[in-house]
């Protein structure tokens, strides 16, 4: 009928505006921000869209591959004495030469004494449940791998923030970080290698504006539908892009960001997304821009290194030692589970135990984790979202209250952010420990919705990492149960950024300053009523329109 994407998509906010403000049992009451958002959806200043954050734009069902192994047929055995280590990776190797498929691991407790490396696309490793089939983890990656110190100096060790006892990433790439580790070369970590010089342009893209589905091309060529390209925008020598990341204007323009070293080493933005259609020199995007296109950033579409695709873990408990937690920043690295340069990856009814950190998303991007929870003695990142991820779902996670007390000099974060991260998603989590935690490193434009939260953490990050926030974060029918303002409410503290249906919260404990000067031009929303706000899920309320909004 010729109706265009914002038309259908209009109708279909309305549609779902008039499905949350219906009456029910008690008073509820539906923010201007969301109104707002409905006329806007691609371009708010305050919120995000992340109506499509999550492995393959927030499908609720996960591809389901034929079972091609089980690990039991390799050798692995469950009488938690035997390294089934090798039988597992064997299986998950033979799975990937056979172009796919699921490898099975039955109930009982499985030990392992190295890593397990999901490094082959389409290949899915599933236990028969979180509460039936357990690998028991007995050593740390610092005795598997070797000691990784920090890129940036000093005497910290970087399996604080990164690798993980179950480890998805492509196998070229993962060896290529182990022998950069074991060699003392520090790596980056993210899409393109360990010196950010694996990658080539595929063609430059002319000026567009953040929210905007299609971009031109100026050569369309070595575009395919359906292939995964990196945006890469650079930054000037002003720092515009660092500016128009945290919402432009006096503020982010009288910042000094000359001395932010670590922040600057994040640049180039490195985006990924699927091209869904070329058309001439019009190449339309699986998602909307989360950025304008300038000349100023030379924006280009670039190849990268391999990445994983279609892969997941399912249904399974990895345990490590009950031993205590190391001083802040000198983890071992008995960690969870962890994805890097995935794309469209998934985890599904995991439990991690007695981790130093628990669930992590390096690089990696459109990837979702569900029904995933962190138990046991306590851990540093609970959750970590670093280097470049962007797109991410995290929902119906758990952060369990710590068995044991936590050791002095040790350091509890929460659901992490840092690194130029942006339009990830974290959906009805029940945080009985932790914050929310931007580790500095500019992250913008990430929802945190419908969680409940005993806000006893601290954040972290190095002043050299520059701003906490950027613009357009959101935090969304938020229930505080110890009454703690720090970093729930953000309102005086993120540029362009919106607090909606929160609990009242007082200051105590960590108090933060604006990194910004002036009006930071943020927005506060039915203060102190979590239990009123319509619609209670933002994410799922934007997921709602996403039908419309392809």
């Amino acid at each position: 009928m010729g109706m265009t994407r914002r038309v259908l998509l209009g109708s279909a906010v309305a549609v779902a505006a008039g499905a949350v403000t219906a009456p029910t049992a008690g008073a509820v009451e539906v923010p201007s921000l969301w109104r707002e958002f409905n006329r806007t959806p691609f371009t708010h200043p305050q919120i995000p869209y992340v109506g499509r954050a999550g492995c393959h734009g927030g499908a609720t069902r996960f591809p389901r591959h034929r079972v091609v192994a089980d690990v039991g047929d390799f050798g692995a055995v469950a009488d938690g004495t035997t390294d089934s280590a090798p039988a597992i990776n064997r299986a998950i190797a033979a799975a990937g030469r056979a172009g796919g498929g699921t490898v099975t691991i039955p109930p009982g407790t499985f030990r392992i004494d190295d890593v397990i490396r999901v490094n082959h696309s389409n290949v899915v490793l599933r236990g028969a449940g979180s509460g039936r089939t357990t690998l028991y983890a007995t050593k740390n990656l610092t005795e598997l791998i070797g000691t990784y110190g920090s890129r940036y100096g000093g005497d910290k060790s970087s399996w604080s923030w990164a690798g993980g006892l179950i480890w998805l990433a492509p196998r070229v790439r993962w060896e290529s970080l182990v022998a950069a580790i074991r060699a003392k070369a520090w790596p980056f970590e993210g899409w393109t290698g360990n010196r950010r010089d694996e990658w080539r342009t595929l063609t430059e893209l002319a000026p567009a504006r953040q929210g905007s589905w299609t971009v031109t091309a100026a050569d369309t060529r070595a575009l395919r539908p359906g292939a995964l390209v990196l945006l890469r925008l650079a930054d000037d020598a002003d720092h515009t892009l660092l500016e128009h990341m945290c919402g432009g204007g006096p503020g982010p323009e009288a910042y000094f960001w000359d001395d932010k070293t670590k922040l600057t080493s994040y640049v180039p933005y490195e985006w990924p997304v699927r091209i869904a259609r070329v058309h001439g020199r019009k190449v339309t995007l699986e998602r909307p821009l989360p950025l304008d296109l300038r000349p100023e950033w030379s924006p280009q579409l670039t190849t990268h290194v391999a990445e994983l695709s279609g892969s997941g873990v399912e249904g399974l408990t990895l345990e490590a030692p009950d031993i205590p937690q190391q001083p802040h920043l000198l983890d071992k690295g008995h960690n969870g589970v962890v994805l890097q340069c995935a794309y469209d990856c998934w985890v599904d009814d995991v439990t991690v135990r007695h981790v130093d950190n628990g669930f992590g998303l390096v690089a990696a991007s459109a990837c979702t984790l569900r029904r995933t929870r962190v138990a046991g003695r306590g851990s540093h990142h609970p959750y970590f979202c670093r280097e470049g991820s962007h797109d991410n779902l995290v929902e119906d996670f758990t952060i369990e209250e710590r068995t044991n007390p936590a050791p002095t000099n040790t350091q509890l974060h929460g659901i992490n952010v840092e690194g130029l991260s942006s339009y990830n998603v974290w959906s009805r989590g029940d945080m009985r420990m932790g914050t929310f935690d931007s580790h500095r490193g500019l992250p913008f434009a990430n929802v945190r919705t419908d969680i409940t939260l005993n806000n006893n953490g601290r954040h972290g990050g190095d002043a050299s990492a520059g701003p906490l926030f950027g613009a357009r974060f959101t935090h969304w029918n938020i229930r505080v149960t110890n009454g703690r303002a720090g970093l729930v409410k953000i309102d005086g503290l993120a540029p362009y950024s919106a607090t909606v249906g929160i609990d009242e919260v007082t200051e105590f404990d960590q108090i933060d300053v604006p990194d910004f000067t002036g009006d930071l031009h943020t927005r506060l929303e039915l203060y102190g009523s979590s239990g009123a706000v319509r619609p209670r899920n933002l994410y799922e309320a934007q997921r709602r329109l996403n039908g419309a909004g392809r």
